[in-house]
């Protein structure tokens, strides 16, 4: 269990985020066409996860920007938003902000993802949702850099996410 702060009151997740130097779990996600992906969909690049609670608010949708333009130049990275919207509204964000570098994928079918990369929030507002997280794999889904948000109103630290990819 990981404590972070949500508007400067102390909430928790229901793990830790992968250690660096170990494999990823596995996961089943919701793409926008409402297929099931998994790590295997992505076999042979490089991911940035951004996990977030909803692109509906500010610092997630200012992450997924940034995320969005870093993408432009790096062909050889895949960055997944992970969050608990409908793909619909993943999608309708994304069109309204221009974002076409980024894939975004959703938990509406269940919360293993969030168990199982330790970022379930278990009390705040939020709870049932994520909290705020960058991960860094390689092709092989080795873990490279991790950084849970320590107040999920914050952004992510992108310079040491876009380092762990060089």
């Amino acid at each position: 269990m990981a404590d972070v702060l949500f508007k400067g009151t102390p909430a928790h997740t229901s793990g830790d985020l992968p250690k660096v130097g170990s494999q990823a779990p596995d996961f089943k996600l919701t793409a926008g066409d409402l297929s099931d992906v998994t790590l295997a969909n992505y076999k042979g690049k490089k991911k940035l996860l951004s996990i977030a609670h909803s692109l509906d608010t500010g610092t997630c949708a200012a992450a997924t920007k940034r995320f969005n333009e870093f993408a432009k130049s790096r062909p050889d990275v895949v960055v997944l938003v992970v969050t608990a919207d409908l793909p619909f509204a993943q999608a309708r964000f994304c069109t309204g902000e221009g974002i076409k570098n980024v894939v975004p994928l959703s938990m509406m079918r269940d919360r293993f993802f969030a168990k199982d990369y330790g970022v379930l929030m278990v009390d705040s507002p939020i709870a049932g949702l994520c909290g705020r997280a960058t991960l860094v794999l390689d092709e092989n889904n080795r873990v490279l850099y991790t950084q849970l948000g320590p107040e999920l109103t914050v952004e992510p630290d992108y310079d040491k996410a876009f380092a762990a990819l060089k």
